[in-house]
């Protein structure tokens, strides 16, 4: 009876679960609240209550999707349509609920029953909640593009369905064994299957949902460098559980991309000052232009923080910092980047850094950064990069990024349209013009604003809203 009545089964490793629990929810606090606030810093304050609203509200939806199929669609068996890409390029959607599902050992097909790598020590539910705030931050990173004109309708259809269709796709070719996986494309955490794919839906949704108010843009300035600083803190040290949780394991692989994500983001966040300090029309440090920095060195690490050493990763900070900032500062206003309101920018320092990160991990993978070794192999498993050797590894992430960008474009433009025929992808110019108060009843602070809440009945007493 004692046996029976154990707490752990004889797969379970205490260390690795706790680890997996513990870096799941210093992911899940990314989103909320460290991107609702930062997002909510950054914005007008009469758009504050708008964004927090819709990076709850997306969060959720993506987390009901994720354990009722789209788990499954990203990490379960690969449907058959024949060979090749056909035969792996999207898991069998089903949901993640049961009690076995939950409770029994975790397990990827394609990846853990393949032998590629160690079988998991923790349950499946686990698994399924780390992949999902890996999941769940994605549209909270391209909310950054549309915020201020997107209709919450739409988003909280749209979302659902971009999870499904578009993110599910890119986790399974990338993360689930898929098709890209057997090329040889490697992303250690999410630099392509996230970062890369919200900057481009962020982008091209921003070019379909149509630019905010001119008013809006010409004054867009932060209302709270407080909440920016707030958020941004929890983002930094929140992405120890982003890179360091992806090795699986409690391992020296997970203390190593711990490292590695805090010295490149650190490289990064001072070349972004100092460049701002000598441009030509900036001229000065800016702490927004350090959270910038900061943001790019985050997002440009993930792809490589588990393949490559200390030296390629204070290279990949400097090397996307700079190439981030030509492109946010000077790129920015050419071209067909200059049309489109992207609010945020999200196109380039999640876009454009992870991009820069992915074709990085291809050139600076070291193989002698160890990240695990696989069940029955003789050799460990690791990555090597064009400057120790290998070439191909540098062809291969190119069409690995090539490809997510493909999905994430044309995946957002379709069913951006399609949810376009169902409502309105946009407010109308009247509600723009108020914000928060028009679509919520709510505003952050109405005695700021000489606002009282008496034509509506919100959900929170008007008491507690109207601080006396």
């Amino acid at each position: 009876m004692l046996a029976a009545l154990t707490p752990y089964a004889s797969w379970l490793h205490a260390g690795d679960n706790s680890w997996q629990l513990t870096a799941a929810t210093l992911v899940g606090l990314m989103s909320i609240p460290g991107i609702a606030v930062l997002y909510a810093g950054l914005t007008q304050k009469k758009w504050a209550v708008n964004i927090m609203t819709m990076a709850f509200t997306g969060f959720s939806a993506v987390l009901i999707v994720w354990v009722l199929w789209g788990y499954n669609m990203a990490f379960g068996a690969p449907i058959h349509l024949g060979n090749g890409l056909l035969g792996s390029f999207l898991g069998h959607p089903a949901p993640v609920v049961s009690a076995l599902s939950e409770q029994g050992q975790a397990n990827i097909p394609l990846v853990s029953g393949a032998g590629l790598m160690p079988a998991f020590h923790f349950p499946q539910s686990s698994l399924v909640y780390f992949q999902f705030v890996f999941a769940g931050i994605t549209p909270m990173l391209f909310l950054g593009s549309v915020w201020g004109r997107m209709n919450l309708k739409a988003w909280l259809i749209f979302v659902p369905i971009w999870s499904t269709v578009v993110y599910s796709l890119d986790a399974f070719l990338l993360w689930g064994g898929g098709y890209l996986a057997q090329m040889g494309v490697v992303d250690f955490s999410g630099g392509y299957v996230i970062h890369l794919s919200a900057g481009v839906t962020g982008f091209v949704a921003a070019a379909v949902i149509g630019p905010r108010l001119q008013r809006d843009r010409d004054h867009a300035h932060p209302h709270n460098l407080v909440y920016v600083a707030i958020g941004a803190g929890i983002l930094w040290l929140g992405w120890n559980g982003f890179n360091g949780g992806d090795p699986y394991f409690a391992s020296a692989d997970a203390a190593t991309a711990v490292l590695n994500t805090n010295v490149a983001t650190a490289a990064a966040l001072l070349t972004w000052v100092v460049m701002d300090m000598f441009s030509r029309s900036i001229k000065k440090p800016t702490f927004l232009g350090a959270v910038n920095g900061m943001i790019v060195g985050l997002v440009a690490i993930t792809p490589a923080a588990g393949y490559v050493n200390g030296v390629g990763a204070i290279a990949i900070g400097v090397i996307a910092s700079a190439i981030v900032w030509f492109s946010f500062n000077i790129w920015s206003k050419k071209g067909f980047f200059k049309k489109v309101d992207d609010a945020y920018g999200v196109v380039h320092t999640h876009g454009v850094a992870g991009l820069a990160g992915g074709l990085l991990t291809g050139i600076l993978a070291d193989p002698n950064v160890v990240e695990y070794i696989g069940t029955g192999k003789t050799s460990n498993s690791a990555v090597t990069g064009l400057l120790y050797g290998n070439p191909h590894q540098l062809v291969a992430q190119l069409i690995g990024g090539v490809a997510v960008i493909a999905i994430s474009a044309v995946g957002t433009f379709v069913i951006l349209k399609l949810v376009g025929l169902v409502v309105p992808l946009r407010y109308p110019d009247e509600v723009l013009e108020v914000g928060d108060l028009a679509i919520h009843s709510e505003v952050v602070n109405p005695e700021d604003m000489g606002t009282r809440i008496t034509d509506s009945k919100p959900s929170m007493p008007v008491r507690d809203l109207e601080m006396d």
